[in-house]
Formats: structure tokens, C-alpha cells, sequence
């Protein structure tokens, strides 16, 4: 067995006798992550376990809060054991990144695949809020997304540490007044998509639903454009106090193809961060709302700009991962720097049937 720098378990490690650890996957404000093997099931999980000085009642409280969501955009919570004296939460193991991650390759997602981010969210909080549970901590880094290019596979996790989050709000603003003076980090971390009512609170207020609506909506701003609505750490907590949120960029709506979509995102969004709790939509709302709009929920393939066909370079092809030459317009990228798009640059998009050559939409500029 060789110890894992930076953690408290070993590889090799056998929890519970069942659980074998084989390397750490992350740490949160409030947890150790691990990849464990279940030698009873043969399949991996994720093992949580508490760091030191959090309380131990809390994240047992929260194992059985989390296992009454029952969803696949949720990360299904499968056991909650102790060992050795040591608690230990089991998680159903999504092998990809989290959404934080994805989007530093991505940068912005385009309107319809936005869409589909939206509404897989929506029906995972959704299912939480008719469970009685709400979140707490809805952000980037809280979401897993598999390994494809194309979002299929999306899952809200961390619901099992809403209880405890709760203590360290209550905690901050004991020590403070409120959450801005808090120096957790993991109250750092949850500032930029944290509801005002949390933000500024008063000791004996509980997270409702519509403080994951918040989170939500300033989550997909987010996604859509590149930047968090009100800034980061304590830069977004003094603007959400004065209102001052950063505009919609303009690229959003230059392609005049894509602006009914992005005008309807751009709308829901605006629902979710309205500051009255009571004004925004339930999460139910914004599942009927995003099954209306129209977009485009065609496999996405990964590629590179291979050449232009004309001197005005607007139009040319893509050479696909799989190996396809896909022809693209221009008008059909995407995105703050799609004027800039060039050979070699790698690029996503969904491919439709055309002739001589099959046609690339949308298309996105990933990050170099």
C-alpha cells in the first residue's frame, strides 16, 4: 500500500471490506474524494469522506438527505458506512470532469448546446426540490459531465454535503454578520452563484429552492458567456449587493441564426436571478419552459480546421476526429473569438447531411 500525497487514505486501502481505494479524485471545502473499486459489485465508485473538524453528525445527516434524490442528472448516492471510526460517503462514479473543467476547454457553450445543459440541470434540481432537498451549493465545480463532447452525460453531485454547507453559512454569519466576511473556502468558491438571501442573511435562515434558481440562472450565465454575472470570491458579493451585474456580451447576439435561441436563454436567465426569491420560477417551471424552445440535440464531434476554399475565407472544412471532412460556414461559429477561427484550430460541432459534402452546425472555437 502507498500512501496518496495530500490525503488521509491509502492506495490499496480496503473500506468496510468491500471498497478498495485506488487514488484521490478531488477535494471540496468539506471532503476528500476518492476512486474506489466495489469488490462486492465490481464497478467504481466515488468515496467521500469527511476532512478534519467537520462534524461528523452533519455529513451522516446529509448522506440520508442526499439518498432520497433519485435521478439520472443526479450523482446517485449507493452507501453511507463507518470504518474504523472514519464516515464514509459512496457515490455513483461519473467517469469525466466537472463542468468548471469543461469549460476551460470550451469556453462558452453556443446557444443550443446551452439548452441542453439547462435543462439537464433543471430536471436534476428539479427531482431534488420534489425530494424536499435543496442544494445549496450549486456551481461549476459541483457538476460532472462524461467524457463526450456533447454533454449527454450530465450529474449534479455534492447534494450529500448540503447539510453541512448550511453549518458553515450559519457559522460565517455568526462570526460576521453575514457571508462576505466568511473565510472558508468553500464559501469563497460558492460566492459567484450564491443567492442573496444566503449572501446577506440573518442567522436562522434556511436555503429555500429558489436559492438554487439563483444559482442555476448565475451558473448559466456563466456557461452561455464566459464570465460569472457578478464577478468572483468577494468582488460578487459586493456587486450583487449594489446590482451591478455584468451586461450580456455582445457576440451572443451577432449570428443572426442564433439569436431566437439565445434571446429565450438570455430571458430564462434573467428569471432565475431576479432578487425577489419569491419572483422566480420554480424548477419545474424551467423544465416546461426549456422543452419549449427549439434547438438543435444532434451528436457532437471534435475536429480541425483544415483549409478555407475562398479568398474571403468564409467557408471551408473540417477534418473530423472520425476521421470525416465536413464542410463550414463561418456564419455557423460560435462564440467571443469565432471571427479569428483559422487553420488548425480545434473546433466542436454537429453534422448534418448535405452535398458534396456534409455541413457543420453549429460549430464552437475551443480554447488553445
Amino acid at each position: 500500500m502507498s500512501r496518496m500525497k495530500g490525503s488521509g487514505l491509502n492506495a490499496g486501502e480496503l473500506i468496510s471490506s468491500r471498497y478498495l481505494v485506488e487514488k484521490p479524485i478531488g477535494r471540496g471545502g468539506m471532503q476528500d474524494v476518492y476512486l474506489a473499486r466495489d469488490m462486492l459489485l465490481d464497478g467504481y465508485v466515488a468515496l467521500k469522506t469527511p476532512l478534519p473538524g467537520q462534524a461528523d453528525k452533519r455529513f451522516g445527516n446529509s448522506a440520508r438527505i442526499s439518498a432520497r434524490v433519485n435521478h439520472h442528472n443526479v450523482a446517485k448516492t449507493l452507501d453511507y458506512i463507518e470504518d474504523d471510526g472514519r464516515l464514509f460517503l459512496i457515490e455513483e462514479y461519473v467517469e469525466g470532469e466537472d463542468l468548471r473543467e469543461k469549460l476551460s476547454k470550451f469556453g462558452v457553450l453556443d446557444p443550443h448546446l446551452g439548452v441542453k445543459v439547462f435543462l439537464r440541470l433543471a430536471k436534476g434540481i428539479a427531482a431534488s426540490h420534489h425530494a424536499g432537498v435543496v442544494h445549496c451549493d450549486l456551481k461549476p465545480g459541483n457538476v460532472i459531465v462524461g467524457n463526450e463532447c456533447d454533454f449527454g452525460i450530465l450529474k449534479i453531485t455534492d447534494f450529500g454535503v448540503a447539510s453541512l454547507v448550511e453549518e458553515v453559512f450559519v457559522e460565517a454569519i455568526r462570526e460576521g454578520g453575514d457571508m462576505t466576511r466568511s473565510t472558508s473556502g468553500t464559501v469563497r468558491g460558492a460566492l459567484p452563484y450564491m443567492a442573496p438571501e444566503l449572501m446577506f442573511g440573518k442567522e436562522g435562515g434556511r436555503p429555500k429552492k429558489s436559492s438554487d434558481i439563483w444559482s442555476l440562472g448565475a451558473m448559466m450565465f456563466h456557461v452561455l458567456t464566459g464570465s460569472c454575472p457578478f464577478g468572483v470570491y468577494l468582488e460578487a458579493a459586493v456587486n450583487v449587493s449594489t446590482r451591478n451585474r455584468a451586461p450580456w456580451p455582445e457576440f451572443m447576439l451577432q449570428k443572426t441564426q442564433y439569436v431566437p435561441v439565445v434571446k429565450e436563454l438570455q430571458s430564462l436567465v434573467e428569471c432565475c436571478l431576479t432578487y425577489e426569491a419569491g419572483d422566480r420560477p420554480t424548477a419545474d417551471e424551467l423544465v416546461c419552459r426549456l422543452l419549449d424552445v427549439c434547438f438543435v440535440d444532434v451528436e457532437r464531434k471534435m475536429g480541425v480546421v483544415h483549409h478555407f476554399i475562398n479568398y474571403s475565407r468564409s467557408s471551408g472544412f473540417i477534418f473530423g476526429d472520425d476521421g470525416d471532412e465536413v464542410f463550414f460556414s463561418k456564419e455557423s461559429v460560435y462564440g467571443p473569438d469565432a471571427s479569428s477561427v483559422d487553420v488548425g484550430n480545434r473546433v466542436c460541432y454537429s453534422c448534418f447531411p448535405g452535398h458534396p459534402r456534409k455541413r457543420a452546425h453549429p460549430v464552437i472555437l475551443l480554447k488553445k
